[in-house]
């Protein structure tokens, strides 16, 4: 059995005054990603952003699948902000350039994503469910219609050639149990401690039991930064995690050296999951580079786990 997997979250959300500086921060972190040997290239999914710039998960994906030619690959859709035929097109012509499984990450997005979108917030639930079906249905090449959401005889090409997988993030029992429903795996949240994580994957394999569904994998998010040193990467990150770095937990990051970082994911291996997802912390770019090189260390060190 396959020890944990190391794979990557590019931080696809930038300072906004360098475009074309911010499209080659996002093909150099790919290219070191490959470098450095993980296992997964993924993208987030985010709607009206500002003052900072957001890169778009689909056309940047297309773009970075030339650094990224024979590893699983994929990206976020916050499902009820995506029309079902154009996510399904989206995911059909990606999957066409990725060598190897695509993985389809979804969430139900925030209330001030669904109100800029001009989607009801108060259905992403019943939107999720609704949807997903019928993305499914089209990439597996049949002819879909849903008149509650006007579609009639849609139908997509290209559909993938090689396996797609579906990552559900929640942290709701209902959403945990739609994750064991309609997913292949559920995604844990960048935000879990240990003791939380534990208890969200209970609720997760109790409903897989209940709906008679084997995981494919068990995908963890972290935020992450790895230099040569523990004092090293704590100077580097003392100044975004100092003032309360996006509200998590600190025992929820992994900072350090391969050896502090590999410590750190040891106990949610033990917990069953299988895919440690990282996200750099924002640090100076060459620093950055760095760390995702010395990911390679912690992928070695945590495969027999």
């Amino acid at each position: 059995m396959p020890g944990v997997r190391i794979g990557t979250s590019l931080t696809s959300s930038l300072p906004a005054g360098d475009p074309a500086g911010g499209a080659a921060t996002l093909v150099g972190r790919a290219r070191a990603s490959h470098d450095a040997g993980l296992d997964s290239l993924t993208l987030g999914d985010h709607h009206s952003t500002g003052p900072g710039a957001y890169w778009q998960n689909t056309p940047t994906l297309g773009r970075l699948l030339a650094e990224w030619p024979d590893r699983t690959a994929g990206c976020l859709f916050l499902v009820p902000l995506w029309h079902p035929v154009l996510m399904a097109e989206q995911i059909g012509t990606l999957a066409s350039f990725c060598g190897a499984t695509f993985v389809v990450q979804t969430g139900i997005g925030a209330g001030s994503a669904s109100r800029a979108m001009g989607t009801d917030e108060r259905r992403r639930g019943a939107d999720t469910e609704l949807r997903i079906p019928l993305v499914k249905a089209l990439l597996a090449g049949a002819e879909v219609s849903e008149p509650t959401l006007g579609i009639e005889g849609a139908r997509i090409a290209p559909v993938p050639s090689r396996p797609v997988e579906w990552w559900i993030g929640a942290a709701s029992r209902v959403g945990i149990a739609r994750a064991a429903r309609l997913g292949d795996a559920w995604y844990g949240a960048p935000s879990l401690t240990i003791d939380v994580a534990e208890r969200q994957l209970a609720t997760y394999t109790d409903a897989c039991a209940d709906a008679g569904r084997e995981p494919a994998r068990i995908p963890l998010r972290r935020d992450v930064f790895v230099a040569a040193t523990d004092e090293e990467a704590q100077r580097l990150t003392e100044p975004v995690v100092g003032g309360g770095y996006r509200g998590f937990d600190p025992s929820a990051l992994l900072i350090g050296s391969p050896a502090t970082v590999a410590a750190g994911i040891a106990p949610y291996a033990a917990l069953g999951f299988t895919d440690v997802i990282v996200r750099h912390i924002p640090a100076p770019e060459p620093a950055i580079l760095d760390s995702i090189a010395l990911l390679a260390e912690v992928s070695a060190l945590v495969a027999g786990l």
